[in-house]
């Protein structure tokens, strides 16, 4: 059951644990985030949709921008951790580069459309929001440069530039993926992804341990 089925299901007044409450009130903000905007959000819809006053919510929450930076530092974690977690999962390099691809398709096809708090935000020009966006995308592309330090031998920042493209390259096409409907099936997509970013990355040589 997810957050939001929680709070449609758990009737106004229950007490529940703070941490539980919490994720709660994520789980509800989320929906009302993604669906209205940042902007066009307000704390009443929230805490309308988590089935709370808003008392409750300010509780956990002293206001909107902090509710969103809650939110945003969530999912930002979680992408760098699928990042993280698609690298470490073989040292096939070919297969590394899919994995790490399909980390973002399966990122922005996550149902719940956290990936728009994070590339989508209508809050870009608030200073917090896109330190943690920036953040997040440097600490996914040092994840991979890191890999193709090691594998090639190339210059820490030579391989930071690489890592930067082959990132925002992931992310750029599996959101235009996404919106054009998906109507290339994701393993094809990933597929066809890869081949362009193997060519690329293949023709530097290994570097020998």
């Amino acid at each position: 059951m997810t957050a939001i089925e929680q709070t449609e299901a758990r009737p106004r007044g229950t007490r529940l644990p703070r941490r539980a409450r919490r994720n709660q009130l994520l789980g509800a903000a989320q929906e009302v985030f993604v669906a209205q905007g940042y902007h066009a959000a307000a704390m009443d819809d929230i805490a309308e949709r988590a089935g709370v006053s808003k008392p409750v919510l300010y509780q956990h929450f002293p206001g909107k921008l902090d509710l969103y930076l809650a939110l945003l530092d969530q999912h930002c974690d979680n992408l760098l951790q699928a990042v993280r977690t698609a690298l470490a999962s073989t040292s096939d390099n070919k297969q590394r580069v899919a994995a790490t691809m399909d980390a973002y398709f399966a990122y922005v096809e996550d149902e719940g459309g956290a990936f728009r708090l994070v590339f989508e935000s209508d809050l870009t020009n608030e200073p917090a929001v896109r330190e943690r966006v920036d953040r997040v995308s440097l600490a996914c592309a040092e994840a991979i440069s890191e890999v193709i330090a090691e594998d090639t031998g190339l210059a820490r920042e030579e391989a930071m530039l690489l890592a930067v493209g082959l990132g925002g390259v992931s992310q750029v096409v599996a959101r235009y993926w996404l919106s054009s409907g998906g109507t290339v099936p994701r393993g094809t997509a990933v597929q066809l992804l890869t081949s362009l970013a193997w060519r690329g990355i293949a023709g530097f040589p290994k570097n020998e341990h």
